[in-house]
């Protein structure tokens, strides 16, 4: 695509993902590459209006329309500016994508791993990352930096332990499976040593 890469950001709630997200937009603009920093679900309108769907604690959401959700929140942000902002010659840096999906949906809510990945492969086009970048921390560790931000949880942040537990074995699962794409961060390193981490994490491809 010209020169485009697309690199994920995945991890648990708490893990730090945003923080790193907008640390390493910074830096790639710093070696003059050219990256657009998107958030999912979101990014575009129609995607925005789909994360204040799921989202919204005070709705009812079948496990399942979760799943559909997430996905077409993705295969709108992926239609409408991913694709062509790679095709242009410029890098995406997403925070979360596929794998979150996978992880929450596939095994958090137990619907599983490759049916979520197949609507999840009709969203998105087959569009994968170059390199996902995932933030491992202990799901009881990732509760409590949650709860530092003193915000109000969302309809996802009020499930319990199990729940994340699951997340986070997930991802480890999906790390183990293909290790060429997602290269692990430890999360409960400083942001500068996280950061660095991920610098080198990119480094073939930089």
């Amino acid at each position: 695509m010209a020169g485009g890469r697309l690199i994920t950001i995945e991890g648990i709630d708490g893990a730090g993902k945003s923080t790193l997200a907008e640390a390493l937009h910074a830096a790639l603009r710093q070696r003059g590459i050219d990256a657009e920093l998107l958030r999912e679900p979101g990014g575009v309108a129609l995607a925005e209006r789909i994360r204040a769907l799921v989202k919204d604690p005070a709705l009812e959401v079948s496990d399942h329309a979760e799943a559909l959700l997430y996905a077409a929140s993705r295969a709108q942000l992926v239609a409408e500016l991913v694709v062509p902002t790679l095709a242009s010659g410029r890098w995406v840096l997403l925070d979360r994508y596929v794998d979150s999906s996978l992880a929450y949906q596939g095994a958090g809510r137990e619907l599983g791993i490759e049916a979520v990945r197949a609507i999840n492969e009709f969203a998105t086009a087959g569009l994968r990352a170059d390199r996902t970048l995932l933030l491992a921390i202990e799901a009881a560790a990732g509760r409590a930096r949650r709860g530092e931000r003193g915000e109000q949880p969302d309809r996802l942040e009020r499930e319990g332990d199990a729940f994340f537990e699951a997340i986070a074995a997930a991802y480890t699962q999906l790390a183990e499976a293909d290790p060429q794409r997602i290269r692990t961060l430890d999360a409960t390193l400083s942001p500068e040593a996280v950061l660095s981490a991920a610098l080198a994490a990119l480094e073939d491809l930089l």
